[in-house]
Order: structure tokens, then sequence, then C-alpha cells
């Protein structure tokens, strides 16, 4: 299965979307949409997400997970955020999760490009 946690608002995330429906119908691979906005990842979850990406060794980086185009981003001095605090904000105000973020055999990518997707395709 493949997994996009998505934001329907965002026209990097619906174009990324748009890939991801596209390679699992050819393969016949079922896709889970998950608008983590609406169903919030839980601190776990996003510590799961983090070493999906490759990001978990090592403490962690967890800048690749926020949004640092966001105003909390700032007021909560996360540019020098641990991975516990970033996922720790990320759980608390989900729309500093990056997006979107594809999960596929045990492996994540963050589309942006869109087309970065695609990438996590080619290594299953």
């Amino acid at each position: 299965m493949i997994t996009i946690y998505h934001n329907p608002r965002c026209s990097k995330s619906r174009e990324t979307l748009a890939l991801v429906q596209a390679y699992a119908e050819k393969t016949q691979i079922a896709v889970q949409v998950i608008d983590y906005q609406k169903t919030p990842l839980n601190f776990e979850e996003l510590q799961s997400l983090l070493a999906a990406l490759g990001l978990g060794d090592a403490g962690g980086d967890v800048q690749s997970m926020l949004r640092n185009n966001e105003a909390e981003y700032a007021s909560l001095h996360l540019a020098s955020a641990d991975a516990a605090t970033g996922l720790a904000a990320i759980a608390a105000q989900p729309h500093l999760l990056q997006r979107p973020i594809v999960t596929y055999q045990n492996k994540a990518v963050i589309g942006r490009p869109p087309e970065h997707v695609l990438t996590l395709f080619k290594k299953a």
C-alpha cells in the first residue's frame, strides 16, 4: 500500500497525489490518502515517519519535516529544535508538517518537488 500524507488545499500535494494515483493504477497498488490536518499524527507516528524518511538516525534531522514558513516555526524557535521538540510541535500543530509525504515499503519521501516521489517507486 502507498500512503500519502496530504493537504488538499496545497497545489504541490495535489500534484503529488496525482502522480501517486497514476503509479498505483498502473501497478494495481492501493493508495491510502490521509489528510493529516483532519487526522493528525501522534508523536510515535511522526517518529516512524522521520525514520522512514531516512532522517531518524543520529538524532534525526527533523527540519526537513517542518514547514519553516509558518508563523509558529519562528515563534516556537524551531530552527534550532532537536527531533523530539520538532516532532512534538508537529503533533500539537499538524500544519507544521511539510507536505506531502508519501510512504511505500517502509520508505518515505517528501513530494517537493512532486516528481521526487517517483524515486520512492524506483527503489521498490
